[in-house]
């Protein structure tokens, strides 16, 4: 699935062709992409806005047009893309909107699990997201504060996104290994200074991930090269980078793991 850093690259890609363009057309060949509102409606609504901002809220891409707001997430194997009408279109782009200059913003998606909505304000869809990992809000006072009124397991309460938004497999894996830290230790069990380590690594990741236009690491999502900067993920046997004990992969709350058993113990209970 793309995460923070592979929707917040396709923003920064989409952002000039987009912008300023007004939407002339929308085909959908598998209407429930749509999810809100009906494909009928949504197509009546938003032919003839214009997108006038787009921006990310963690997973999701926000378009700001002239009267409503529209919102897509790629979920599991979603992909956004600009072509002209004489490329050959991909069985898979199952939405396709049409701008004014002819240009179209293609939607692909394998799986089929990705969402499109039109709605009046964003927050009718990002309301109960958890704050913003790269804000400036987003100090190590409110991390610790927020870690300790949880008693649950690490990895599994960053990937919840009520928790925190735009949090994702790869990027939690890499962030926790920076920080010593096993995927299973409890929130609320994390000392301040842990807990400012693994604050300044989620960011770290994160923003090397973008730096590197995010993690290409199947057919899903291309263009990215941070895959070749893992430390952990995706490299189960290898040797660690830090001590060169074997990379562990295992399983946390039904999530593929990756991790250092030297570099980040399993917590000892009490």
């Amino acid at each position: 699935m793309p995460e923070l850093p592979e929707v917040e690259t396709r923003v920064r890609q989409l952002r000039a062709p987009c912008t300023g363009r007004t939407i002339q057309e929308v085909h959908t060949g598998w209407p429930r992409h749509i999810h809100t509102p009906c494909p009928v409606e949504f197509r009546q609504r938003i032919c003839g806005q214009s997108i006038t901002k787009l921006k990310r809220r963690g997973k999701f891409l926000i378009f700001q047009l002239s009267s409503d707001v529209l919102i897509i997430h790629l979920r599991m194997s979603g992909d956004l893309y600009i072509a002209t009408p004489q490329e050959q279109i991909d069985k898979h782009a199952h939405t396709t909107i049409t701008f004014d200059n002819f240009y179209e913003m293609r939607f692909t998606d394998v799986r089929k699990f990705g969402r499109v909505y039109l709605v009046k304000s964003a927050e009718e869809i990002t309301s109960n997201l958890g704050p913003e990992p790269l804000s400036k809000q987003f100090t190590h006072s409110v991390f610790f504060q927020m870690l300790s009124k949880h008693k649950r397991m690490l990895k599994p309460l960053l990937l919840d996104q009520h928790f925190l938004a735009g949090m994702g497999n790869i990027y939690t894996d890499e962030a926790l290994h920076l920080s010593g830290l096993h995927p299973t230790t409890q929130s609320n069990m994390i000392s301040s200074a842990d807990s400012r380590k693994l604050w300044r690594n989620l960011r770290k990741v994160l923003r090397d991930g973008i730096r590197h236009n995010g993690s290409s690491i199947d057919w899903v999502y291309k263009g990215g090269n941070h895959q070749y900067h893992f430390s952990v993920y995706g490299k189960s046997g290898k040797p660690c980078q830090t001590c060169g004990s074997k990379i562990i992969r295992t399983t946390v709350s039904q999530r593929g793991t990756y991790y250092c058993p030297t570099c980040q113990p399993i917590p000892k209970e009490d």
